[in-house]
């Protein structure tokens, strides 16, 4: 994976991610961690692989309008070599189009020599006529519109037009193509919201205060946050305002006995464990062993001492965990991830409509499976980080359905400070071109 060159390292990682539905944030750590990179070109092999996976619809349209092969038989180097010279050359400003083009023949000699010739024509004739290139009609088609031209899987474009219409849902999908802002939670264990933008300022850092979560801070920062002192000192965690929202609205209390279901890495446990000023006990549950160890890494550096880590499975029983029932149990159910793929672009190129049902299913088992263990009077949130109607209010209102002991607190008449976060149902809907977070759900239920 090595390499001095930022290019080759991003083809190398985009083969990858193609062949192995690896996943881009973990193989750029580890590409970045060898150091062979250096300055400007860290950012750069960043920009091209997040850039090209979140543009690849849209790049694939440039060269089916200029290549005399079929996208389909195009060998996989050569079609992720034109994605990454067509990226260049429409989105990167800074790089000129005469070292886009350059650079990736060049690159191209290297890797599929007998190519380069027609990766060079395909190219430079984008370039050149870059203002005839033509989209599907917006008002005839416009699902396909928006999946071309924002680069989206058009099953998800049709799912957001029909859930906000189709200005709303062009506006959805042209956030979703731009990168999100990075966001950190305060440890209000360790400090206040104010101190710790104060600390950063004297870092470097520039911040903003978040505009719902009291704990977010908005960073803007070129490098890893690890390396700050900050972090290192246990001050903050990376954690989007949306995911800050959806724990903070389970309502835990200090001394309270409460469930993380499905908890790594660690965010909204730590949270919880904040939230409950470290007393009481926070179990969180996962299947992995390493993830488990990451939240223990996470309690450690943030000084948290209430949370306990657990292997196990919450889709089946849940006796070694004792008889005794959770105040409060939240279920960040594994999900689509339909509402951060800015972060991970990647993962909208695997999905299909067909998952989301199968996922559905999966969340209602669990769902079903937590619920005998509230106590009664006890709080249920049922949260994912998914766009999808059938994976957020189709599972609550079936859920409902057949358990008259619940109920579902409308979340305006808790937080209306946050009316606008929440739908007439009462439940958590976060939307990035609304609120600037993540896509979001979340719905707390009560036993009664």
């Amino acid at each position: 994976m090595s390499s001095p060159n930022p290019r080759s390292a991003a083809f190398g990682i985009l083969l990858r991610i193609d062949k192995e539905r690896s996943y881009a944030d973990i193989l750029i750590d580890r590409e970045l961690s060898v150091g062979a990179l250096r300055g400007p070109d860290r950012g750069l092999l960043t920009e091209l692989v997040y850039g090209v996976l979140r543009r690849q619809a849209t790049l694939d349209h440039i060269i089916r309008q200029f290549s005399n092969q079929k996208l389909e038989r195009l060998e996989r180097a050569v079609l992720l070599l034109l994605r990454l010279g067509l990226y260049q050359i429409f989105y990167l400003d800074r790089v000129p189009v005469s070292a886009a083009v350059n650079e990736t023949v060049k690159l191209a000699k290297v890797l599929v020599p007998r190519a380069a010739g027609f990766i060079n024509a395909i190219l430079r004739n984008a370039d050149r006529n870059r203002g005839a290139i033509s989209y599907p009609d917006r008002e005839k088609d416009p699902a396909t519109y928006l999946a071309v031209a924002h680069s989206h899987p058009s099953w998800l474009t049709m799912a957001w037009i029909e859930q906000l219409g189709l200005s709303e849902a062009e506006l959805l999908s042209q956030t979703m193509a731009e990168p999100p802002a990075l966001t950190i939670r305060t440890n209000t264990l360790k400090t206040s919201r104010q101190r710790l933008m104060e600390i950063l300022a004297a870092e470097g850092v520039s911040c903003e205060a978040g505009r719902f979560s009291p704990m977010a801070v908005r960073i803007a920062l070129s490098g890893s946050v690890s390396r700050l002192k900050s972090f290192q000192d246990g001050l903050f965690f990376v954690q989007d305002e949306s995911s800050q929202l959806a724990a903070m609205f389970l309502g835990a209390q200090a001394g309270e006995r409460v469930l993380d279901a499905c908890a790594a890495p660690g965010g909204k446990a730590t949270e919880l464990a904040q939230l409950m000023e470290d007393c009481g006990e926070v179990v969180a549950c996962d299947v992995i062993p390493r993830k488990l160890r990451l939240i223990d890494e996470n309690a450690a550096r943030l000084g948290i001492k209430s949370i306990r880590t657990v292997l196990l499975d919450t889709a089946g029983p849940l006796k070694s965990q004792g008889d005794k029932a959770f105040n409060r149990i939240l279920l960040d159910a594994p999900c689509s991830g339909l509402g951060v793929i800015r972060r991970n672009p990647e993962g909208k190129w695997w999905k299909t409509a067909a998952d989301v049902d199968d996922l559905a299913r999966g969340q209602r088992a669990l769902l079903e499976n937590l619920a005998g263990h509230v106590a009664k009077g006890g709080t249920l949130l049922y949260a994912t980080c998914s766009t999808t109607v059938e994976e957020n209010e189709a599972v609550i209102r079936d859920f409902l359905s057949r358990h008259g002991e619940f109920a579902a607190d409308d979340l305006r008449k808790f937080f209306p400070e946050l009316a606008g976060l929440f739908t007439p149902d009462g439940f958590f809907r976060a939307w990035p071109h609304r609120h600037g977070m993540d896509g979001f759900f979340a719905a707390r239920l009560k036993k009664k």
